[in-house]
């Protein structure tokens, strides 16, 4: 099994957006929520920002920016990335529950 799955991904520098199809099971509301809070975020601090679903299903925000955007300011993204953890906790809970559910280790 890989180390970690992305759930979803937004970039500003290419102002896309990435959901992965393997999680299509989550409910509509979950996915606009995913999408709105990544893009506000990837507007806001550039770069890109990933959900990932560690092996033990935990999901992780991981941050990429590209090394010749001066503009990119590291700390204000980890504030960022931290205040988005406090309001979506509820949100990643149930993240970890549906993933649990859905992927976990079969016994």
């Amino acid at each position: 099994m890989q180390d970690s799955q992305v759930l979803c991904a937004a970039s500003a520098d290419h102002e896309k957006y990435y959901f992965n199809p393997r999680f299509e099971r989550l409910p509509e509301s979950v996915k606009q929520e995913l999408k709105a809070s990544l893009v506000l975020f990837a507007e806001e601090v550039g770069g890109a920002i990933l959900i990932v679903f560690s092996e033990e299903g935990d999901p992780q925000i991981q941050l990429i920016r590209r090394e010749e955007d001066f503009l990119y300011d590291e700390i204000e993204a980890e504030l960022q990335v931290s205040r988005l953890q406090k309001q979506k906790e509820t949100l990643f809970l149930q993240l970890k529950a549906f993933y649990l559910a859905f992927f976990g280790e079969k016994t």
